[in-house]
């Protein structure tokens, strides 16, 4: 499998899995997620599966700090229904690195280490993604701003063509490569002019 060059280059985040540790799975519970797992869980690389790995970084460095950030231990909000737009795809991202899952997640072990229901859509008053630590219930909500990387005018000229077929085998290649270009931008640019981290309580 040939990725874009740039998807090694996004930095890697390490997170703490103690689910993972009790079943042996990983050493300590420490296991290692970067872009590339993200592309590969969405099929694609695009502007909303790069705001959405950005959204939930900023979001659990913002509820960590200097700590290795638990997974499976935060709970996940999206103001959206699970059917709208990109939520799903969102949500993925999301689940992908804090193991919060919806009513299919896992139910847990020994009454712990459950993901079920740690995943809620439609919920009033949320602003772009909440992550919730539900140790000391700190919450933020992080909000991405991907209109501040705008992609190439050609790509509006060029995505019908490559819908329907039609389009040269130059023109697809321009459109892959422009395509890529928009998304290596937003994953470069800086973190705290896409993604706006707020603190929504004080417990």
């Amino acid at each position: 499998m040939r990725l874009p060059d740039y998807i090694a280059r996004v930095p890697v985040i390490t997170l703490r899995d103690p689910l993972a540790e009790v079943l042996g799975a990983a050493e300590a519970g420490l296991i290692d997620y970067s872009f590339a797992d993200a592309v590969k869980l969405a099929g694609h690389a695009c502007p909303t599966v790069a705001g959405a790995w950005l959204a939930a970084i900023a979001g659990l460095q913002a509820l960590y700090g200097r700590e290795t950030p638990v997974r499976g231990d935060i709970a996940v909000a999206l103001p959206e229904t699970v059917d709208a737009g990109v939520a799903g795809v969102i949500a993925s991202i999301a689940t992908l690195l804090t193991g919060a899952a919806a009513a299919g997640g896992f139910k847990g072990l020994g009454g712990q280490y459950g993901r079920r229901n740690l995943l809620s859509f439609g919920v009033h008053g949320v602003a772009g993604i909440r992550l919730t630590r539900r140790d000391t219930g700190v919450a933020v909500d992080c909000v991405t701003r991907l209109h501040k990387v705008a992609g190439d005018p050609r790509l509006g000229e060029l995505l019908p063509n490559v819908i329907l077929g039609t389009a040269s085998a130059a023109e697809s290649q321009l459109f892959r490569e422009l395509w890529q270009d928009r998304v290596e931008r937003i994953l470069n640019a800086d973190k705290d002019g896409i993604v706006e981290v707020f603190r929504v309580n004080r417990p």
